[in-house]
């Protein structure tokens, strides 16, 4: 996992990680509200994941020295894509970002001054254009410090834990990464999963992210079938485990 200094400038601040696919309608909308947020020193790392349309090439036709632009030659799916994008960082904060929402004003800020004091921290979001969100219930402040309620409510599904509205420190990618190799999504509960049973992670009240719904999201959306529910829940429980695994080893 690379650090946070380089060997010919000063110390990257924060790492914006994102994982492109198919996203040439939203992408560069997205980049603009993400560099209006970023400072001279940070950056922003894109992987694309072999996607078939102009994605790539809008990225590419950004000028701004703080864009890293990876082209990934295979698909391999967003969470491995997720992954590579953060072991190329080299940022003391990780910012995980989606290829089609937009950032709030002050959302760097506003997460930044958390993660003074955690690992890990989650955020919620608004819908773009308004509209309804999601049923699950937005995060509270008040529940940062319920660690084990957290943990039960990532397992029955009503922790609202969005990678798109989440960052972490530097010290928390080496629990986060590598990513289990049988996680095929739901990279976002991972992180959460790695805050809650280190004990360090922080809940904000506030939005920081418009997130944008549409038939390309690649969260899965609707109700799942019983025997994909049971498989999910099992991974969790996996997750749970190898996060007190890794955490007992850190020290």
């Amino acid at each position: 996992m690379n650090d946070s200094t380089t060997p010919d400038g000063p110390k990257i601040r924060v790492s914006v990680c994102m994982a492109t696919y198919k996203g040439a309608p939203f992408v560069q909308e997205q980049i603009s509200s993400i560099l209006a947020e970023l400072g001279a020193d940070d950056e922003l790392v894109i992987v694309d994941d072999a996607s078939p349309d102009a994605t790539a090439s809008v990225i590419g036709g950004i000028t701004d020295a703080r864009i890293r632009l990876v082209r990934s030659s295979v698909n391999r799916g967003y969470v491995r894509t997720f992954e590579e994008a953060v072991r190329l960082s080299r940022g003391e904060y990780i910012f995980l970002s989606d290829q089609d929402d937009i950032w709030i004003p002050g959302r760097v800020d506003l997460m930044l001054a958390a993660l003074a004091e955690s690992q890990v921290v989650g955020s919620n979001f608004d819908m773009l254009g308004g509209g309804p969100r999601p049923w699950i219930p937005r995060l509270r402040s008040s529940d940062s410090r319920r660690h084990l309620a957290n943990l039960a409510g990532i397992l029955v599904g009503y922790r609202a834990y969005y990678g798109c509205g989440m960052a972490f420190r530097r010290d928390a990618a080496r629990n986060f990464a590598p990513i289990p190799p049988y996680v095929r999504e739901s990279h976002d509960l991972w992180l959460a999963i790695c805050g809650n049973v280190a004990g360090s992670i922080t809940h904000l009240d506030e939005s920081t992210i418009y997130r944008r719904l549409h038939e390309e999201n690649q969260t899965p959306a609707g109700w799942r079938s019983l025997p994909k529910i049971l498989a999910a829940r099992i991974m969790l429980l996996r997750l749970m485990v190898e996060a007190f695994r890794r955490t007992r080893t850190r020290f």
